[in-house]
């Protein structure tokens, strides 16, 4: 990925953030804006979003509706040549992370073999 890209996804990611958090209100979720992806032609951004505390599928479906207000509102902030497009994804990192760690400790917990002693050393 260029370093335009990279400054472009974290400018769109940030402008996102601020027009999501001044348009809309979800009571007893977090929702965040986790991560932008544009392509290499800046015509379609994937907008990766973190939801915790709720049904999820109702805020994408949300988001996806009205991604062409929330374009606008970005792109007068935003100077681009090209508008992309925003397709709003759920983020599920978090959640698989959490999963990761408690499955490592369910392993941790299980009975272990018996080291085996080292090879030329005396046999126990």
């Amino acid at each position: 990925m260029s370093q335009r890209q990279d400054r472009v996804n974290e400018l769109l990611r940030r402008e996102i953030s601020t027009v999501i958090g001044k348009d809309y209100e979800w009571p007893g979720m977090l929702v965040t804006v986790n991560e932008v992806d544009i392509t290499q032609d800046f015509k379609e951004a994937r907008v990766w979003m973190s939801i915790l505390g709720g049904h999820s599928q109702n805020v994408l479906d949300k988001l996806n509706r009205d991604h062409g207000r929330i374009q606008s509102k970005v792109m007068k902030r935003v100077v681009l040549k090209m508008t992309p497009i925003l397709q709003f994804r759920q983020d599920t990192s978090a959640e698989r992370g959490v999963s990761m760690v408690n499955l490592l400790e369910e392993v941790d917990k299980l009975p272990k073999a018996p080291e085996l002693p080292e090879e030329g050393g005396p046999e126990v």
